[in-house]
């Protein structure tokens, strides 16, 4: 990948300009005098429904990297006894 090195006062008297090489897959190195600092890279492209990629720009959640292989929905869940299960969800309703 690309790389580009600016100055604080180069980024922000040209940060439309850095965006945009950012956009086209450049990555930037921010320095303070000789140090880099930070480092401004474009993020992958996000593909799905709408509310799931504001969502994954948030941070708050992770889209899919590959869909999961059909024996997944196959397989059985977990076997939990129903009387303990009902016991834990009253312990949790109860607040114990």
């Amino acid at each position: 990948m690309r790389s580009r090195v600016v100055s604080i006062t180069d980024l922000r008297t040209h940060l439309s300009a850095h965006l945009a090489r950012v956009r086209s897959g450049e990555e930037i190195v921010v320095r303070d005098q000789l140090a880099p600092i930070a480092k401004i890279v474009p993020l992958p492209r996000m593909e799905g429904p709408p509310d799931e990629v504001d969502l994954a720009t948030e941070g708050k959640v992770r889209l899919p990297q590959k869909m999961l292989a059909a024996s997944f929905w196959r397989s059985s869940g977990p076997r939990v006894d129903t009387d303990r299960a009902l016991e834990i969800l009253r312990e949790e309703r109860d607040g114990r």
